[in-house]
């Protein structure tokens, strides 16, 4: 939290998302934030999919599912298979990047271990 005069107070998005939605480890906070990762991956499909000058039934086409199915991965990741994200990144000739993190059990907010795979 930073003061810009006497009568403002600037705070980060953190501490916002701290306040009202929990703080790293809580269930809510981590229920929140795998949500919107799944959020900004359909939108990324989408954009990537636009880019790539396909419609949804070519998309489908290409992996072998139905135009619905490439809607349901734009606008709502929470029934997906990592092998079916994996078909829909390499059908649009992307590369895709994994990032993980393993925290220590005590609710540290920093990792001790940060791995790149791929």
């Amino acid at each position: 939290m930073r003061k810009i005069n006497k009568n403002r107070v600037l705070f980060t998005f953190d501490e916002i998302k701290d306040e009202f939605i929990g703080e790293l480890g809580t269930e809510k906070r981590t229920a929140y934030e795998q949500e919107l990762q799944l959020v900004v991956l359909g939108k990324m499909i989408r954009k990537v999919r636009i880019e790539r000058k396909l419609t949804q039934e070519q998309l489908g086409e290409l992996i072998g599912v139905q135009r619905a199915q490439i809607s349901k991965l734009e606008n709502n990741l929470n029934n997906v298979t990592l092998e079916t994200v994996l078909k829909v990144f390499n059908a649009l000739k992307a590369k895709v990047n994994f990032n993980v993190e393993l925290i220590k059990a005590s609710k540290s907010k920093r990792p001790f271990f940060n791995e790149r795979l791929l």
